[in-house]
Formats: C-alpha cells, sequence, structure tokens
C-alpha cells in the first residue's frame, strides 16, 4: 500500500469512528408502572379495586351477585372503586374495560371458567366458618386424567379424600359425586367452591361423615361450551349433553374411581350433587338411577325443560322408600327460582318426597357454599 493509500484509509478509519461515537445512544426502555394494591381489603370488610387504563373511556367493577359499577379515574390513569363492607366470603369479580372484561393483573386468585376467567377476593371471617381454612386436618386433593369414549376426548376430575384416608387400608368409604355449573370446569368446585376445605371443617367438627367427593367435567359434549350461552336455546345439544354426561359418569368415571379407591359399593353410600347445570344433571341421573344412588342434591338448578315427566318418566311416590333424601335448594334472588319452584311442585304432585331449601341470594357460590355445607352433614345417616 503505497502512503497516500494509508492516509486516506486512517482518515476514513477516523470519520466511521467519529460518525459511530457521535450517534445518539437509544433511549433506555421505560420502566414498568409501579404494582398496585388491588383488591385492598379493609379493616371494616369495604374493599378497594384497582386498574390502571390510561386510555379507556369507562371502566366497571363487575362483582359477583352484584350489577357492574362505575370506577374513576385519576390524573395518573389508575380506576378504582370502593365497596360498601361486604360480608366475610369469596367474592369473583372481573374488570370491564369498555365494555370487554379483563383479569385483575395484580390479584393472583383465579377463578377458571371456560369462558370467562375471572378474579376472587377473599374477605376473612371467622374459623367458624366452613369454608376459612383452619388448623385442622386435610384431605387431599387428587386429580385423574383419561380417554373418554362417550364424549371422544381426553378429560379429567378431581378426588377428594378425607384426613386420614389410607389406600393401603381395607376401610371404605362413602362417596359424593358432585357436579359443577355451566362455563365451569373440573376444578370449580375446589378452586372456587373451596369444597375440599369445607369438608376438612366439616369432619373435623364430627358435622360430617368421612367421605370420598369425586368431581367430574360436567360436559357429556364440548359443544356446550363452543357454542357458547346461546346453547341453552339449543335443545338438541342440551339434551345430548345431558345423556352423554350421565353415560360418562355412569359407565367411565364410576367404574374408575370405585376401582382406585376404597369406595363402599351400594346405593346408600353414594350421593350426587350439583349446582346449575350440574344439579339439573344429579336430578337426571340420580332420579332415573335410585338403584345407584340414594341421596341426591339439587343447588340451583338450571336447564330442566318443563313439562318434567319427559325426562323422569315413571317417577311416583314409590320411589319415596329408595330415596334416603332428596334437596332441592335454591336462593330467592336467582332468576332459576321459578324453575325450581315448578319442579318442587311437580315433585309433589307425583308425591315424592323432597326438602325444599329457599335461601336468600342469587346465582352465586356463595350460595353453593352454604348449600354445599348444609347438605354434606346429611348425608350417610
Amino acid at each position: 500500500m503505497n502512503i497516500p493509500s494509508a492516509i486516506m484509509l486512517s482518515a476514513l478509519c477516523s470519520c466511521v469512528m467519529f460518525a459511530q461515537e457521535s450517534k445518539p445512544a437509544a433511549p433506555a426502555p421505560p420502566s414498568p408502572p409501579p404494582p398496585l394494591a388491588s383488591p385492598e381489603v379493609h379493616s371494616d370488610n369495604s374493599v378497594t379495586f384497582r386498574f390502571r387504563a390510561i386510555n379507556a373511556q369507562e371502566v366497571k367493577l363487575e362483582r359477583e351477585g352484584t350489577e357492574p359499577v362505575a370506577m374513576q379515574k385519576d390524573e395518573s390513569g389508575v380506576w378504582s372503586v370502593t365497596t360498601p363492607p361486604l360480608q366475610p366470603d369469596y367474592y369473583g369479580y372481573s374488570i370491564l374495560v369498555d365494555g370487554q372484561r379483563n383479569i385483575d393483573p395484580y390479584n393472583h386468585l383465579l377463578q377458571p371458567n371456560l369462558l370467562n376467567t375471572g378474579n376472587a377476593v377473599h374477605v376473612p371471617g371467622p374459623p367458624s366458618l366452613p369454608w376459612e381454612l383452619n388448623n385442622v386436618p386435610h384431605g387431599e386433593i387428587h386429580h385423574h386424567f383419561y380417554r373418554s369414549v362417550v364424549a371422544n376426548d381426553d378429560r379429567d376430575y378431581y378426588v377428594y379424600t378425607p384426613p386420614n384416608y389410607d389406600p393401603k387400608s381395607k376401610t371404605s368409604y362413602p362417596v359424593l359425586y358432585l357436579l359443577h355449573g355451566y362455563s365451569d370446569d373440573a376444578s370449580g368446585w375446589t378452586a372456587v367452591g373451596h369444597a375440599n376445605v369445607i369438608l376438612d371443617n366439616l369432619i373435623a367438627q364430627g358435622k360430617a361423615k368421612p367421605m370420598i367427593v369425586v368431581m367430574p367435567l360436567g360436559y357429556g359434549t364440548m359443544q356446550m361450551i363452543s357454542v357458547g350461552w346461546g346453547v341453552w336455546n339449543r335443545h338438541d345439544i342440551r339434551d345430548e349433553n345431558f345423556s352423554k354426561f350421565r353415560e360418562a359418569l355412569l359407565t367411565e368415571v364410576m367404574p374408575k374411581v370405585e376401582s382406585e379407591y376404597h369406595i363402599a359399593k351400594d346405593r346408600s353410600s353414594r350421593a350426587i350433587a350439583g349446582l346449575s347445570m350440574g344439579g339439573s344433571e344429579s336430578l337426571l341421573t340420580g332420579l332415573n338411577n335410585l338403584d345407584k344412588f340414594a341421596w341426591i342434591g339439587a343447588f340451583s338448578s338450571g336447564g330442566l325443560p318443563e313439562p318434567f315427566d319427559k325426562d323422569f318418566p315413571g317417577l311416583d311416590g314409590k320411589a319415596n322408600p329408595p330415596i334416603r333424601l332428596l334437596w332441592v335448594a335454591c336462593g330467592t334472588e336467582d332468576r332459576l327460582i321459578t324453575m325450581n319452584r315448578n319442579f318442587r311442585q311437580w315433585l309433589q304432585s307425583k308425591g315424592i318426597q323432597h326438602t325444599d331449601i329457599e335461601t336468600p341470594g342469587m346465582h352465586t357460590w356463595m350460595v353453593w357454599r352454604r348449600n354445599l355445607s348444609e347438605f354434606a352433614p346429611l348425608l350417610f345417616r
């Protein structure tokens, strides 16, 4: 390389280095906003909910059992609202941002749901409440998976075994088949209903007999979910759902759990109960299979078509001896109260003994947790 060329190359390198040194540094990524305290439970049991949505036009709190209420925006784009004092319980909720449902990102307590996953807030109460976690012996929750021939899919179910259950022991236990409602999944009764905590407390207090609880996926066809809430206007899908669920429970789930757990197989040791859709499934399965179930509970049943004779052929007063308990409950503010009252009147017209339960409340888990707390102690006596 001759000297002029070397000088030119050196000058070019200097220009490149100068350009690199003079190029402004890329701006640092913005810092994430600080986390919000949401939900915040106050000493008087009121709760403040907060949600950051700087560009939203309208934000509302949709809390279980109430109409949506408007939240107010501050100068930093945080929306908030404080409830009146609430009774101790677990309350589901979502945040509606310009009409779209959102999860509260700073709350780890989720409510799983196949259509609308949401959050929950726990307003703590005294240890006497059945769903409060206490220092008592605890049972275990077991999660199982299997291939359903009836439904032609892979599905799951949960099993609660009571404290001191020993798989090596020959001691057998009565069983409660506990069914969730529409849009829930198989975890509904434990993740949202806290059924395992309720049973732990009732058993520890001597109010309920130790029992195994089986919680299956409550759909005979998953079209019930894929079609959405409008499916209840599709009587063909609804009827297929009820029919195939019953078949899957009787021919797949029950044989599996009775072979894997120490479950007593006589009908006096077998109960079935559920909420909403699961309440109807409990009635349809239990009352049409009285050779298998002696204890039947229905909480806020929904989806039973009228007239009822079609789905319960041959059911009359002669069924009274086999039925140890037929427990039909609903909240007085529930939109399904009329159907439940009509069903109870139909039972009465047939001479079928049953227990009518009406409590304050809407179509909510607050009602169903109390239903289970009252129903379980009556079983297997």
